[in-house]
């Protein structure tokens, strides 16, 4: 008898085991690796938040010369700073301290470009606030040029970028200012006018999905100049546009991979929380007033559409069979959790603000983007990690 429930524990124990998800939501990707610090096996991306105000946030955003006022909600009057100060904690290994002078050292004299939208600037700006205290007044600035910000860390000779490229290709939304338009088209074969301004780069951060997340609108996609005068286009789907998007842009890398060697990461999508239900909150409720972030276990909300990132996830592993190596940063399910960490009204409004909007406050509350200090800082720890470690994607 004592054998036999011996035996019943042990199978038990390997169904609970084998029952652990590797996938975000059922839907992600492949994200156990392997890291001679974290162990022979470790899920960097399937965790929970745990409360640490003695280590974070990792800097201040109002002492953070470079912040943005479209994230810096300090500055614009939130108050509660507990969003702040959560980390994020993997199952069964910790990642590594954040050590800004470590991951400069590796930098030095290298550059490194995120290429995207809003979202990729909001990492972008987090890693460099993260980065640039250690680094003396006068060695350190950031300049732009069109749709180009270069923060150039001197002493170390280490350039960190941003790169403005919504849909990757070519499109009609791709002025760094004046590209909020209704009608979008996008140049579905050409994408040399934006990887030119990224080709010398040694690590490539790439994401897109925001400006694709439009399931009632139709993309117009082109396949001549926008400088004809009677250029000729088609209207697809929106799903249907993003693939010839990362089908023109895995042509790209692998047509540009023998003389790059570039390090190669795709962000997976960040989610929005707007349908306040679905963490049990009335249903006319969204991000704005909440300080505490999602405790349900595997928590997705309808917002994300994993459909296209089963996309990249295939774009990806065609590349990885081709011989080049892209690896997913895989930031969507620990963001699920965050329905804390976006700057609801706390950031600068672009629009002058209606007596009915600012009578409700959920009407215009920022629910995509993400304040800083905040959840990009983990987003870069996780870079971090990898850009430090010799972590490698273990395939199931």
């Amino acid at each position: 008898m004592l054998l036999l429930a011996v035996v019943f524990m042990v199978i038990i124990f390997a169904l609970s085991f084998s029952a652990i998800p590797n996938k975000v939501g059922d839907h992600g990707y492949v994200t156990k690796v392997a890291d001679d610090e974290l162990g022979p096996k470790c899920d960097l991306f399937v965790g929970n938040w745990v409360y640490d105000d003695s280590n974070h946030p990792l800097y201040s955003g109002l002492a953070c010369p470079f912040m943005i006022d479209e994230v810096a909600c300090d500055k614009y009057g939130r108050n509660d700073v507990k969003y702040q100060q959560w980390r994020w904690q993997p199952h069964g290994c910790d990642l590594p301290r954040f050590d800004a002078k470590k991951l400069l050292n590796r930098l030095r004299n290298q550059r490194l470009v995120f290429v995207g939208d809003s979202l990729n600037r909001n990492q972008w700006l987090s890693f460099v606030c993260m980065v640039e205290s250690s680094i003396s007044h006068d060695q350190k600035n950031i300049t732009q040029k069109g749709s180009l910000r270069s923060f150039k860390a001197q002493e170390y000779n280490a350039t960190i970028d941003f790169y403005w490229s919504p849909l990757l290709v070519e499109s009609n939304c791709d002025h760094p200012i004046n590209h909020r338009v209704s009608s979008r088209i996008m140049r579905a074969n050409s994408i040399e006018a934006h990887a030119k301004n990224w080709r010398n780069a040694d690590i490539l951060v790439f994401n897109s999905y925001l400006w694709w997340k439009k399931p009632r609108m139709k993309m117009k996609v082109m396949y001549n100049s926008f400088d004809e005068q009677h250029g000729s286009y088609q209207e697809v789907e929106m799903v249907q546009a993003f693939e010839l998007a990362l089908k023109t842009w895995s042509d790209w890398l692998q047509l540009n991979k023998e003389s790059t060697g570039t390090q190669l990461y795709y962000v997976s999508l960040s989610p929005t929380h707007v349908w306040g239900e679905e963490w049990g909150m009335p249903n006319n409720h969204n991000c704005y007033n909440e300080s505490e972030p999602i405790n349900i276990e595997g928590y997705t909300g309808r917002g994300s559409d994993y459909t296209m990132m089963r996309i990249v996830e295939s774009t990806v592993e065609n590349l990885r069979n081709k011989g080049l190596n892209v690896k997913i940063l895989n930031i969507t399910q620990l963001s699920e959790y965050r329905k804390d960490g976006h700057p609801s009204i706390y950031r600068k409004q672009w629009d002058t603000l209606s007596e009915d909007q600012l009578a409700d406050p959920t009407s215009y509350a920022d629910c995509t983007h993400w304040c800083l200090p905040g959840v990009p800082d983990v987003w870069n720890e996780l870079l971090y990690t990898y850009i430090i470690s010799n972590v490698q994607i273990l395939r199931s």
